[in-house]
């Protein structure tokens, strides 16, 4: 005998029924966002594949980091429209454009360092004329059109495929408007502002892949304003107290920067960031036993996200004196960089500015130039040596040649090129470097799509390499 169910007792059990398919359907979507979440993130690149990757490096220097510099001298904000241009162009450089950066790629630089000065465009300054009393500084807010411009610029760099590094620049250093100090007196006052600001960019930017690293601060100097290793501009010249009170304001500000991006969550929970010594101090020379402090007292910051953190330093030499010592304190200073700061922290090392700091150099002399370029090509060759990528600081394109764009120095082009890449240069030389993927844009040789074994020569986007 069939008995019929209650109606009531129906509709219960298809509701039921409903709800358990609303249910599971519901756990499917959540965990297909997850996986996809996951995958991302597991595909966001570890630090020392993106050193690799780098290869060759430039600065687009004096742009978007120029700056008034001077706190009783504010003399952008004073005579000028305050426009994104009127502050990109303040110090000579003609606009950044996606024509400049095409042809660093086409040359075989492979990543661009982006400095930029915010202090102008965070918050309300409320200065007075030409002068600013930061004690009036107020507001957290990121001006909308010169973050624009920014993004803008940042884009030209993610657009050629190269990698960006993004930076707080000089809102550090020794002019007074710089707000970001190595004392722990200034880390207590400005920690909560410098935490918002890092909060703020690290959130416009959240979405962007690999390609783009966030690097925390400058040339961080201390209250005396020191070069070479903290406390070096004291009376004394070097002083125990100051020098320890500025290498922990140091790693104070990195630990803070480091936590602030990744509280933002998305790519840059696992984004590769840049932290600096003291200074960016690079430990060279032997004529003072405090030189490689500033790499001694450099400490790793705590990070969840293992493997994405990145040293920089930087580092200029008078290229007239260049000779078989130079040569020999060059290659010191990279073991120096290997040992206190790679090996120690199993953490890879660029150097982030470099180049030739000799007054009265004079680029049309062959003889200085030859000295030039013979220290480009061997630095690159000590890098290279080391694993750690190299960020030449302006020259190689300056001023109206941008606009061109052309090369203003491209005998220190090649010279660089061929320091990396070899003698054959970028065009003709195997590339070895270590692929993003091994999707089927990598072919074999006889142009068959490839997942390549290791040490296998493969041609990925048009160009030779050796698979690592």
């Amino acid at each position: 005998m069939i008995v019929e169910k209650p109606l009531t007792l129906r509709r219960k059990n298809t509701n039921r029924m409903n709800m358990m398919r609303r249910l599971l359907c519901g756990c499917a979507l959540l965990a297909v966002w997850m996986m996809s979440s996951l995958y991302a993130m597991a595909q966001m690149e570890d630090a020392k594949t993106a050193v690799a990757n780098m290869r060759v490096g430039w600065n687009l220097g004096n742009t978007l980091d120029s700056n008034s510099g001077e706190a009783t001298n504010m003399w952008i904000e004073a005579y000028s429209s305050r426009t994104p241009k009127d502050y990109e162009t303040a110090w000579g450089q003609p606009q950044a454009t996606k024509a400049l950066i095409h042809m660093f790629k086409e040359a075989g630089f492979n990543a661009i360092r982006v400095p930029v000065t915010w202090y102008p465009h965070y918050g309300t300054l409320n200065n007075v004329g030409k002068t600013w009393d930061q004690s009036k500084w107020s507001g957290y807010t990121l001006n909308s059109a010169w973050l624009k411009r920014v993004k803008q610029v940042v884009d030209y760099v993610i657009d050629e495929g190269m990698y960006c590094i993004l930076n707080v620049h000089h809102d550090t250093g020794n002019g007074t408007a710089a707000w970001i100090r190595a004392s722990m007196d200034n880390y207590e006052q400005y920690e909560d502002r410098y935490t918002r600001l890092w909060t703020a960019i690290a959130t416009q930017f959240k979405d962007y892949d690999d390609h783009l690293l966030f690097e925390g601060y400058n040339e961080m100097t201390d209250k005396y304003g020191s070069w070479c290793f903290a406390s070096f501009a004291s009376d004394a010249k070097y002083n125990a107290a100051d020098a320890a009170d500025a290498y922990k304001a140091v790693n104070s500000y990195a630990q803070d920067f480091v936590a602030a991006v990744r509280a933002t969550g998305g790519n840059n929970e696992q984004r590769n960031l840049v932290v600096n010594t003291y200074a960016a101090c690079s430990g060279a020379g032997s004529w003072n036993m405090h030189l490689q402090d500033p790499l001694k007292q450099m400490a790793k910051p705590l990070d969840d996200a293992e493997g994405h953190l990145i040293f920089q330093v930087h580092s200029y030499w008078n290229v007239l004196n260049y000779n078989s010592t130079m040569k020999s304190d060059i290659t010191t200073m990279f073991t120096n960089l290997y040992t206190y700061l790679a090996k120690k922290h199993d953490a890879p090392v660029i150097v982030g500015e470099w180049g030739s700091d000799a007054e009265g150099f004079d680029y049309s002399d062959d003889a200085q130039r030859k000295k030039l370029t013979d220290f480009a090509t061997y630095f690159m060759q000590r890098a290279k040596a080391r694993n750690m990528a190299c960020f030449y600081w302006m020259g190689l394109s300056d001023g109206k040649d941008r606009s061109v764009p052309q090369w203003t120095q491209p005998e220190v082009v090649d010279a660089i090129i061929k320091g990396y890449y070899g003698a054959g240069g970028y065009v003709d030389g195997i590339q070895s470097v270590t692929p993003r993927s091994t999707s089927l844009n990598t072919y074999n040789l006889s142009g068959q799509p490839s997942r390549p074994k290791s040490n296998e020569i493969i041609v990925r986007q048009g160009r030779k390499m050796v698979h690592r």
